[in-house]
């Protein structure tokens, strides 16, 4: 069995919980209370994910590239 490395993407919510998202894997989207139950979610949500592209014999989507930017976000 291989594996894959994903970028997951964290939005902390106005209640104080997290919406989680891996956006080489499109909706591909989970959500908790906490970062570590949010991780633990979305984890969960991208195996189910691989699980159903392997029983359609489709190649998993693999990342093509990550970066991150700085902008000015004013005072």
């Amino acid at each position: 069995m291989s594996s894959r490395i994903y970028t997951v993407v964290f939005e902390q919510e106005s209640d104080g919980g997290y919406v989680v998202s891996i956006p080489a894997l499109p909706g591909c989207i989970s959500q908790g209370d906490t970062r570590d139950e949010a991780l633990a979610n979305i984890r969960e949500a991208a195996e189910l994910y691989a699980e159903h592209f392997r029983e359609r014999g489709e190649p998993l989507p693999r990342e093509v590239a990550t970066a991150a930017i700085e902008i000015d976000a004013g005072a």
